[in-house]
């Protein structure tokens, strides 16, 4: 039997904010749909941590499972320290679903002030937190104007001041910029990164891959209900990273045909697999010892979208999100 690292290994910095083992979830009805299966997964307390798959993954399931909102067929490990679907714990859980709709006739104080005294917010602490995060999120100048007038991404931003009114420990945002122009987008990233600023645990579900790239401290990708790769993107491109080097005239002698990569018609371009410098010296010393001049060398590394879709190829055999026999 193989031993599991405890959260300690997996985040040495703090205990993790989630660590949860073998999530499985069966759908039962016109035959039994596995959406998840066999899911591990650990956040570190005060990271941005991205769960990024195609649709039909099983994010949005794992991240109900998570809240409680819909009950594991299996589940083993802890949300801040406490059992998965532990209900109390949600009061230290702030949560913005995908496609939430606040009514239109709410002003944005509203809003923040019902939903936190559904959340069990006292008066005295709405009345303090308001103020403060409707400045946080950039809308103090819209907060007494009622929802129908605001923008995908006022609405956004007004849904994420919502989820921190009752000040929580982790905070989870089921594609927080899903339909917001390219300045809401941006905006909204700021906001995550002040969040992480303040000591919070960001867990992001989005499908805009730039998006959780810019942000994110570490990312899992789901495939079709297996949870395939979970780490850095440094850590996690690191067999793909390598150095493009471009010299004055035609190829080295020593240069295999299979590093050359198309370049300038009067240079020749070439890969070297490494990801650190210190492989290239003595690539650089032969160059120079050719009387080579050396146009460029620049790093080179999968983006996360490359490392999405390498993942998702290589998860395409599995059989989660399939009906179960």
């Amino acid at each position: 039997m193989t031993t599991r690292p405890s959260a300690a290994i997996l985040c040495p910095s703090a205990r993790a904010a989630i660590d949860i083992s073998g999530v499985e979830k069966v759908y039962r009805g016109r035959g039994r749909i596995r959406a998840l299966q066999g899911v591990d997964m650990q956040v570190a307390r005060g990271e941005i941590f991205g769960l990024l798959g195609p649709n039909g993954a099983g994010k949005s399931t794992l991240v109900k499972i998570l809240t409680s909102i819909v009950a594991a067929t299996r589940a083993e490990g802890h949300v801040l320290g406490m059992p998965v679907g532990h209900k109390p714990t949600l009061a230290r859980v702030g949560y913005l679903p995908e496609h939430h709709r606040f009514p239109d006739h709410l002003t944005g104080s509203q809003v923040l002030d019902h939903f936190a005294a559904l959340s069990g917010v006292s008066r005295a602490a709405r009345r303090t937190r308001q103020p403060e995060l409707l400045e946080l999120v950039g809308m103090r100048e819209w907060a007494g104007k009622p929802v129908r007038q605001y923008s995908k991404g006022m609405r956004q931003r007004i849904g994420i001041a919502q989820a921190l009114m009752n000040d929580p420990d982790l905070v989870i945002l089921d594609e927080p910029t899903d339909g917001v122009d390219p300045v809401g987008r941006r905006e909204i990233r700021s906001l995550v990164q002040r969040l992480k600023e303040r000591g919070k645990t960001v867990l992001l579900n989005s499908h805009l891959l730039g998006e959780l790239e810019m942000i994110c401290d570490r990312v899992a990708i789901l495939v079709r209900g297996r949870l395939i790769r979970q780490g850095t993107i440094a850590d996690l491109t690191r067999d793909s990273s390598r150095y493009e080097i471009t010299v004055r005239g035609g190829p080295p002698g020593w240069v295999e045909a299979g590093r050359l990569v198309p370049g300038p018609e009067d240079a020749t371009r070439f890969t070297v697999a490494a990801d650190q410098p210190e492989p290239l010296q003595p690539v650089i010393d032969r160059l120079r010892a050719e009387g080579r001049t050396i146009v460029s060398i620049v790093p080179v590394r999968e983006s996360l979208e490359d490392l999405f879709m390498r993942a998702v190829g290589a998860g395409e055999g599995t059989t989660g999100g399939e009906a179960a026999p």
